[in-house]
């Protein structure tokens, strides 16, 4: 995905609006890493995956740990299923909107 409104086409897919502030804070959060394929989705069947995100964007930039983390992010993963491919953008801000921590992003 090469800009900001693709990642908003994608998100919209779960949301009804989506907060384009949220998303810019997002991208740029994860920076270059949206460059590579592989380093620009998230695997929900790789625990070693669904760690760093949660010992990263979830608990650095959301404020998350533990338990609400990993709940959070297994109900996120579930509302994804139908993707095979899954944009960190969208996720990370599935997450947001989940936990009720889209002010940490907007």
């Amino acid at each position: 995905m090469a800009d900001n409104s693709s990642y908003h086409t994608d998100i919209e897919k779960y949301v009804g609006s989506v907060n384009a502030v949220a998303v810019d804070s997002i991208v740029k959060y994860c920076g270059i890493a949206l460059r590579s394929r592989d380093a620009s989705l998230v695997s929900c069947t790789d625990p070693e995956e669904l760690g760093r995100v949660r010992d990263g964007f979830a608990s650095k930039k959301l404020g998350l740990s533990g338990d609400a983390a990993d709940k959070a992010m297994a109900a996120v993963c579930e509302k994804m299923k139908a993707d095979k491919t899954k944009p960190r953008v969208t996720f990370y801000y599935l997450l947001a909107q989940e936990t009720g921590t889209m002010g940490a992003l907007a």
